[in-house]
């Protein structure tokens, strides 16, 4: 089983405490997000525990505990982009977050850290030339820090088209990403760091960029030892190639405030449920109510020689 810690929230930045009090109790409660009164209880036995994926923008609170995670194996998805605040209005500025990815790299390893430069949005504001500028400068800032970089250009998924409304986001034709895309591998690859699409239709090999996973099954048996019998993920658009995983966040949980964050519906919508916030509860959001129903969730792990055994 792999964990994602998460899509829906930046667990490390606002939400570590509680991560950790799951590490040491064992176990974790999921609602569904659908249906909110189903619970499932799902076991972090490092027995079943193959590998814990974290998603952050800002994993400092993390470093000076990261020693209790030593039966895990683990790696980061890091995002760092420059859009400033009038996108990213509570996000650490571009030079503070390389400043914590380098020091987070230096205690893991450059290849348990994966930097993300996405979504790439334009605007009247933002255009091509900034990315290039931006991406380069972060890009040399990272030499030696991490090996591989993900990419991927914004969606308009409803909340998105409400939150970034006030701004004049420019429609990105095929030609403005593959334009952008060399522009951006050719960078990248004067720093020694690979270049991999996140979720995209569009085909950019010739330009030196694969389809990746941010769940990467591969990644996790190099990083890791171990080789995986494992599907892809099955509950994701089928542009996304990640493997299988289980994520114990919430929505509408993360004080970032990127405006066009596909993870939260409003500003007031955050800030009601991170008062309901108990680190010291199963649940990352709340306590469980009368009413709800808990399911132990059969969980297994994915490695072969265990599959092999059984």
């Amino acid at each position: 089983m792999i964990i994602s810690a998460s899509r829906r929230t930046d667990i490390p930045a606002f939400f570590s405490d509680w991560f950790f009090n799951r590490i040491n109790d064992g176990y974790v409660l999921v609602r569904n997000p659908i249906n909110s009164h189903q619970i499932s209880r799902i076991s972090l036995s490092p027995h079943v525990v193959d590998c814990i994926v974290f998603w952050s923008r800002n994993p400092m609170r993390m470093l000076g505990r990261l020693h209790l995670l030593d039966r895990y194996n683990y790696y980061f998805q890091f995002t760092i982009t420059a859009y400033g605040q009038l996108l990213e209005p509570n996000v650490p500025t571009s030079e503070e977050a390389v400043d914590v990815f380098n020091k987070l790299s230096q205690k893991i390893g450059k290849n348990r850290i994966i930097w993300r430069y996405d979504p790439i949005i334009l605007t009247d504001k933002i255009d091509m030339k900034y990315h290039i500028a931006s991406f380069e400068n972060i890009a040399k800032q990272l030499v030696g820090k991490t090996h591989r970089c993900v990419i991927s250009f914004l969606d308009l998924y409803k909340k998105t088209v409400r939150n970034i409304a006030p701004l004049a986001v420019t429609d990105i034709t095929a030609e403005m990403m593959i334009d952008l895309a060399r522009a951006l591998s050719l960078s990248a690859s004067r720093y020694n760091i690979e270049l991999v699409s996140c979720a995209e239709k569009i085909d950019l090999l010739s330009h030196g960029i694969k389809h990746g996973k941010c769940i990467d099954d591969k990644l996790i048996e190099e990083v890791c030892g171990f080789a995986l019998q494992i599907e892809k993920d099955k509950t994701q658009r089928a542009e996304c190639g990640c493997v299988a995983s289980i994520d114990v966040g919430d929505y509408n949980t993360c004080p970032h405030g990127c405006l066009y964050c596909y993870a939260n519906s409003s500003a007031d919508k955050v800030k009601l449920n991170h008062a309901l916030h108990n680190p010291h509860s199963p649940l990352l959001l709340g306590e469980v109510k009368s009413g709800d129903k808990i399911i132990d969730r059969q969980v297994l792990s994915c490695k072969v020689i265990q599959q092999s055994l059984l």
